[in-house]
């Protein structure tokens, strides 16, 4: 099943949802405890926020129509505010995080009410889990049977990968707070909660890098997944106008497609007839494979 059958939006807005109210909560627990770890994890949600906003600004950026300054449409912009996310966003959250974590181990403070600290965490846990399940959700749906790390580095959907990353990053980074909460709780011992914030940094800026390498290609120019371009190649070839795919030229522009196809035509009677059988063929690629937007056929001997 490719991407297009998936909801992102339905997942950014999950993801939303979850960080805003889990924002409130950690930074109101982070006054009243004084944990590093849970004031880096208030400022992670509230970057994810900012994450969500701009995955929406670039959604509704993409659906612009083409023009002739735009002849291919503004699907790549999604693109850019996907890589936005990955570079500002989570770079300035997982520095932050860092900072506060070194600084927590040189002047450790004792946290206040650290029962507080681990109920709002407890209550991220949950929140981000449902942000989680909707977004799998969403994943199983473009993934099919791939592998969730074959999806990974395969996928064209920027904006599903971002939030994939943000909920994961956001779940690991929550179980790692309360993690240095109770072992600061246990032992008395602050060397954790800073500990904590700095694992809490590390896992943001590992994500934020490994988000922009996948979307710094799709920025560059990425083709189709390579299973839907094998589709497509398999399509062609068995449609009865065509005796030879010479060349197949894909390029994926946000939730649409181009495709440049050379092939050698079966013989016909007349010009006529080859006109009236590549557009056969267009017409029903476009029909099996929706998200083509652009075709280019181009029939020829040779490549």
């Amino acid at each position: 099943m490719s991407s297009a059958h998936a909801n992102p939006i339905k997942a950014i807005l999950l993801a939303l949802g979850a960080n805003f109210a889990i924002f409130v909560t950690k930074l109101a627990a982070a006054m009243v405890t004084g944990s590093g770890a849970m004031l880096a994890e208030a400022v992670h949600s509230l970057a994810d926020c900012g994450n969500q906003g701009l995955l929406l600004l670039g959604v509704r950026q993409a659906r612009r129509p083409p023009s002739d300054d735009y002849p291919l449409g503004w699907g790549r912009a999604m693109y850019f505010w996907s890589f936005l996310v990955a570079i500002l966003l989570f770079s300035v959250g997982g520095m932050f995080s860092v900072y506060e974590g070194v600084h927590k181990l040189g002047h450790p403070e004792p946290l206040r009410w650290p029962w507080v600290a681990l109920g709002v965490l407890v209550f991220g846990i949950v929140a981000e889990g449902i942000s989680m399940r909707g977004c799998l959700q969403e994943v199983n749906k473009a993934r099919g049977h791939q592998p969730l790390w074959t999806w990974f580095r395969e996928t064209r959907s920027s904006e599903l990968l971002v939030i994939f990353g943000e909920d994961l990053a956001a779940l690991i980074g929550l179980c790692l707070a309360a993690l240095a909460v109770g072992a600061t709780m246990l032992t008395g011992n602050l060397m954790y909660d800073a500990l904590g914030t700095l694992a809490i940094g590390v896992l943001l800026l590992v994500v934020a890098v490994a988000l922009a390498v996948e979307v710094k290609a799709l920025l560059i120019g990425q083709g189709v997944e390579p299973r839907r371009r094998a589709e497509l190649l398999t399509f062609l070839k068995s449609r009865p106008e065509v005796a030879e795919v010479l060349n197949l030229i894909t390029l994926q522009m946000g939730p649409d497609v181009m495709v440049a196809v050379k092939a050698r035509m079966e013989p016909v009677p007349s010009d006529r007839g080859l006109i009236d059988a590549i557009n056969a063929v267009e017409a029903a690629m476009k029909a099996e494979f929706t998200e083509i937007r652009w075709s280019f056929f181009e029939p020829d001997v040779t490549d």
